[in-house]
């Protein structure tokens, strides 16, 4: 199915379901994904096998140049974002000079769109970086991903890196101590010959005890919206989004849902 890369480094704004009008900032390569995760229902695609190349990201200086350009037009021409969202093509903190760029991030918001949020979409998978872990606690929307909190349908969703322990990355998350917003994607079909569905009963009871054990600031719960790298994936019906968004506020968590 078709898929999209973002080929600027600051894009938009866009109406974003999630975060309002949003500019965007892409940290990775303009003509592939790079990423830690190799999620199958990712609307950019599949991951690249190229090895990472630090001269491939947008140097710090760069995207702080282009960022400015873009929120002195947007002034200009009497328009302001709710959020400067990290995103793009793959994991934003992968990037060599993140913790720089957030810092360059809050400098220009807080001199050209003060009411601006900064907000970061992240696997969490790079969280044992001091400088990445320091860098999202400076942003207004520290957005972090789990899937499932089981392992096992966290490497068929997300296709993490063999190293990878579900186990760890909850620890390293729960440094947080709360102050973060974890988003979580819903989505069932067939990948592989294997069925998919991280909204069954057996799923969701797994994942509301790891909701409560990290009392985040907010959940948001959402699903597929455009195509996806894999065949037979379907949406989660907005009436069952909705459902699983009571029993989260049920344990006293805001969320917010995106059908």
């Amino acid at each position: 199915m078709a898929t999209f890369l973002f080929g600027e480094i600051v894009f938009g704004p866009v109406k974003s379901r999630r975060l309002g009008v949003s500019l965007g900032i892409n940290l990775l390569p303009g003509d592939r994904k790079w990423c830690s995760f190799n999620c199958i229902y990712c609307e950019c695609g599949w991951t690249s096998e190229e090895e990472y190349y630090e001269e491939r990201f947008p140097p710090r200086r760069m995207v702080r140049e282009k960022l400015r350009e873009k929120l002195l037009m947007m002034s200009r021409n009497g328009e302001k974002p709710d959020s400067i969202t990290f995103a793009g093509n793959g994991e934003p903190t992968l990037h060599p000079s993140f913790a720089g760029i957030i810092a360059d991030t809050v400098m220009l918001r807080d001199r050209l769109a003060p009411d601006a949020r900064i907000a970061v979409l992240s696997n969490a998978t790079t969280l044992d970086n001091p400088s990445v872990f320091n860098a999202l606690k400076m942003a207004d929307q520290n957005i972090l991903k789990i899937d499932s909190a089981r392992e096992e349908t966290v490497k068929l969703l997300n296709q993490p890196a063999e190293d990878f322990s579900l186990g760890q990355l909850v620890k390293n998350i729960m440094r947080f101590d709360g102050a973060f917003i974890l988003q979580t994607l819903f989505v069932r079909g067939i990948y592989k010959g294997i069925e998919v569905d991280n909204a069954s009963e057996v799923e969701l009871r797994d994942w509301l005890r790891l909701v409560e054990r990290l009392s985040p600031q907010m959940v948001m719960v959402y699903t597929i919206a455009r195509d996806t790298p894999a065949r037979g994936l379907r949406k989660v019906p907005a009436d069952e989004l909705y459902r699983i968004a009571e029993r989260v506020g049920k344990l006293g968590i805001e969320v917010q849902v995106s059908t």
